[in-house]
């Protein structure tokens, strides 16, 4: 089972935008057939059976054994990842393009590069594992409380400064064998219960 399977298809990511097959998919992270989940959650096992099928059609529930129970054969499954991320690839032409009006200080620009990130890292994921290979990556994530409006607009500038000088310090065309990375920096207000419930503006 792998910890996170990214989904590219479309008709693969509908499959999981379903409740019933998302809840399916989430008793699933241990193994279980049609008969113990439909007890579990109360449901006819037909039914069951049908959501699995589908689920095990688009790859995100696999066989892992066989059992014969007096003249019938019981299936078990198990999801293939213990989550799952759904990736901008899905809906390749509507996908936000962070190319499209690029702007700093937009937010929708900023959802289009994290949705540009999605993609992209989640097509070296796939790629990586059918290779038996791992993704080299570095994420940093924390909060910083600012004063004012000011000491934001400093902060931006100093960061600018800093990861600009450390790509021309770092950055080689010349170099053989060398790769490249792409580097995302990105700051937005920490959504927290005020603003998720809308009693607060989130550009306060």
């Amino acid at each position: 089972m792998l910890d996170v399977a990214v989904i590219e298809d479309a008709a693969a990511a509908e499959a999981t935008l379903d409740p019933l097959r998302a809840q399916l998919l989430a008793e699933l992270a241990e193994p279980g057939s049609a008969s113990s989940l439909a007890a579990r959650i109360g449901l006819p096992r037909q039914k069951v059976n049908y959501h699995l099928r589908e689920l095990e059609r688009h790859g995100l529930v696999e066989l892992v054994e066989e059992r014969r129970r007096g003249n019938m054969t019981e299936r078990v499954l198990r999801a293939t990842a213990s989550s799952y991320v759904i990736s901008p690839a899905a809906l390749a032409a509507v996908a936000p393009d962070p190319q499209r009006s690029p702007d700093r200080l937009s937010a929708r620009w900023l959802l289009a590069v994290a949705a540009r990130l999605v993609s992209d890292v989640g097509a070296l994921i796939t790629g990586a594992t059918r290779a038996g290979k791992r993704v080299s990556t570095f994420a940093l994530d924390g909060e910083v409380r600012f004063a004012s409006a000011a000491d934001r607009a400093a902060f931006a500038g100093e960061l600018t400064n800093a990861v600009i000088g450390l790509v021309g310090k770092y950055h080689d065309d010349a170099a053989q064998g060398g790769r490249k990375f792409r580097v995302v920096v990105a700051v937005h207000p920490a959504l927290d219960s005020r603003v998720a419930d809308g009693t607060e503006d989130e550009e306060s």
